[in-house]
């Protein structure tokens, strides 16, 4: 089940939550509005209240839980790269410019070409195909290192576990040290 899906079923039930304290009086429409994180302008289609007709109570009334689901979930997107666009990028990619990296190839479809889909349509066509395959993970930049220890500079011993109702500093164990293994404090040995 997808992350959106999840988030669907999670909002149907608080909404039927809120519907059911709002009904009972508990609640108003502000209240209901904050709880389900959005305005209370959201809440209201058209400058009608929330819970008017042609709401969402009246189509969880009328449709059972079904009439709060999202309908778009599940449908492509109406800004989706046509089929016919990604095959013919593919088979010019696959006959002419095998080979060429991922922005180069993006570089001559656009001049050449007339080709009007973004660099990121492109790069995952071709990793979908399988015909380019993708750049290793970089390391990160700035790598953690423990620091380097130098004079002056404190270091936290371990201690061995101590007992309950033992002094803290046991005897023979400084608490801290300085780099270079000079005590700073500690019983003396």
């Amino acid at each position: 089940m997808g992350r959106a899906k999840v988030l669907q079923g999670v909002r149907e039930m608080r909404f039927e939550a809120l519907l059911d304290r709002h009904e009972r009086g508990e609640l108003n429409q502000e209240e209901a509005a904050e709880m389900l994180g959005i305005s209370e302008r959201t809440l209201r289609p058209h400058g009608t209240s929330p819970w008017a007709e042609g709401s969402r109570r009246d189509r969880l009334r009328d449709e059972g839980p079904q009439g709060l689901r999202d309908r778009r979930i599940g449908k492509p997107s109406s800004r989706r790269a046509g089929a016919e666009e990604i095959l013919r990028m593919l088979g010019l990619y696959e006959e002419r410019y095998a080979g060429f990296t991922v922005k180069h190839f993006h570089e001559q479809l656009k001049k050449r070409h007339g080709y009007k889909l973004g660099y990121t349509v492109t790069r995952l066509a071709l990793h979908g195909a399988g015909l380019v395959k993708p750049a290793p993970k970089r390391s990160a930049h700035r790598k953690k290192r423990p620091r380097r220890p130098m004079i002056g500079m404190m270091l936290h011993q371990s201690l061995p576990r101590r007992k309950p109702g033992t002094p803290r500093a046991l005897p023979g164990y400084p608490a801290m040290r300085k780099a270079r293994s000079r005590a700073f404090a500690g019983s003396p040995r």
